[in-house]
């Protein structure tokens, strides 16, 4: 019989409370804590903790506090992600980040989801992998919805809500999220330690 962790993992529905998942919760909230209280000049004490708290990443991650997630270590970052001041990644599902991929401020990551079912939805919830290429910039404000996909060098308009997959290289915003037009040599490089939004 799976684990309530393993069924979360799966996508299938599962109870949250369950002591397991309730356990890793709080760590991760008391690591987002610790985290959140540190000041610019304490680069060393946030690192170790982004190490603590992502799966894998955090040893060149970028992270403006507040940063808040479910679990972390559902979170895997490529080299160099940038992440603005207050973000959120429910990540109940894995959450796939590429290289020197940024996010404006109070860009929202949702792998998790519930049933539409109103009884079902009192004891169970239910989500879906995210994954969000490299060299992707995400405008402030954002939302990315259970399931979605984005392409390498793709730009998402700030204050878009994306519903649904993004391809490879083009820009797209609104609510829902709808593709503009390609962007022009799609490529970033390198970016500074600072003033991204």
């Amino acid at each position: 019989m799976s684990s309530e962790r393993e069924k979360m993992l799966a996508g299938e529905l599962y109870d949250p409370l369950c002591p397991e998942l309730t356990r890793l919760r709080v760590r991760a909230r008391d690591l987002c804590q610790a985290l959140n209280a540190t000041g610019e000049s304490d680069q060393q004490q946030r690192r170790s903790l982004l190490q603590e708290l992502f799966g894998r990443g955090g040893d060149s991650a970028w992270i403006q506090p507040p940063f808040y997630c479910d679990y972390g270590w559902n979170i895997s970052l490529g080299e160099r992600v940038f992440f603005n001041f207050n973000c959120v990644v429910l990540d109940v599902c894995p959450v796939t980040i590429g290289d020197y991929t940024m996010f404006g401020p109070a860009v929202q990551i949702y792998a998790a989801t519930h049933p539409f079912d109103h009884q079902q939805r009192r004891t169970r919830e239910s989500g879906k992998p995210v994954q969000i290429g490299a060299d992707v910039w995400v405008g402030g404000g954002a939302i990315i919805c259970p399931g979605v996909a984005i392409g390498d060098r793709s730009i998402i308009g700030a204050g878009s809500v994306v519903t649904r997959d993004v391809g490879e290289g083009v820009f797209a915003a609104g609510n829902p999220c709808r593709v503009i037009r390609a962007v022009e040599g799609a490529g970033f490089g390198g970016r500074g330690s600072g003033g991204h939004d």
